[in-house]
């Protein structure tokens, strides 16, 4: 049986405790304002079609490229007026991640989720901003942390009178250029109650693995998504592109936009028979 986790709501979407699967879906940064509205508005009529409640993420700043001369986004101010555009004239809620802590006030004007980095998962300053922002606080869990210090992770936001922590699993290091997903994970953390999200892009990352830029191994996306809905999660994580080969970060990882009615076909099935035994 799956253990409950605390529940509440990212924007108007019932998320955590045992309830169904949300897909938390879109670009890894913001190519453009057209593109950025293009892409959300297929994702909500994918979400429609499925059905699966839909949260649309896509980053302002890419702060920790590779390389110096890796594409990192339109900035705050530009990426914020583009995702409150989506937010508005698509009525989907945002997440969206930070990197610095004086960011998090901006963010929190748009966004119904706040996300800290898996680098910076430990940041002390980073995470209190986060929570002060009272929105869920979605934390990537860091690919050198065991799943139990995500505990010391949430009693940071704690500190800050925040219980709506997320933790997001994307993969282990495992020597150089290699990620594993160690599904055992997920029911650990979701053990100390808090509400799961598997991360299927970037979990098959190989960090640094290319020439100046993360490798990637995109085919497995799938076996690990379905693998996952599996194991148990409260959400599904995954960057994807129109065009993949094209986009401006993560491209070797990030899942083509036209495979994913599919995915989540499959995978919501799974979600359903594994919380209907409860």
């Amino acid at each position: 049986m799956m253990e409950k986790t605390r529940e509440f709501e990212i924007g108007a979407v019932p998320f955590g405790g045992r309830r169904p699967l949300v897909l938390f879906a879109g670009l890894c940064v913001i190519e453009s304002e057209d593109h950025t509205l293009r892409i959300a508005g297929r994702l909500r009529e994918i979400c429609r079609e499925v059905p699966v409640p839909l949260v649309f993420k896509a980053s302002y700043d890419k702060a920790n490229r590779t390389s110096i001369e890796s594409y990192r986004g339109p900035g705050l101010k530009r990426g914020l007026e583009i995702l409150a555009r989506v937010k508005k004239e698509l009525g989907l809620p945002i997440l969206i991640d930070f990197h610095r802590p004086e960011d998090a006030g901006p963010v929190s004007r748009v966004a119904a989720i706040i996300q800290v980095p898996a680098f910076l998962c430990r940041q002390t300053d980073m995470l209190l901003a986060a929570a002060e922002t009272g929105l869920p606080v979605n934390v990537k869990k860091g690919q050198f942390l065991a799943p139990e210090d995500v505990r010391h992770i949430s009693a940071k936001c704690e500190a800050a009178n925040n219980q709506k922590v997320v933790i997001t699993e994307r993969g282990t290091s495992f020597g150089y250029h290699n990620l594993v997903s160690d599904f055992r994970a997920l029911p650990i953390i979701r053990g100390f109650g808090f509400p799961v999200i598997f991360d299927a892009t970037h979990s098959v990352q190989l960090p640094g693995g290319g020439e100046g830029r993360s490798g990637g191994r995109r085919e497995f996306v799938p076996g690990l998504a379905r693998a996952a809905a599996a194991v148990g999660v409260d959400g599904l994580f995954l960057e994807t592109h129109d065009r993949p080969e094209k986009s401006r970060s993560d491209a070797a990882s990030v899942f083509p936009l036209d495979q994913l009615p599919g995915l989540l076909r499959q995978v919501t099935t799974i979600d359903r028979l594994v919380k209907s035994d409860e």
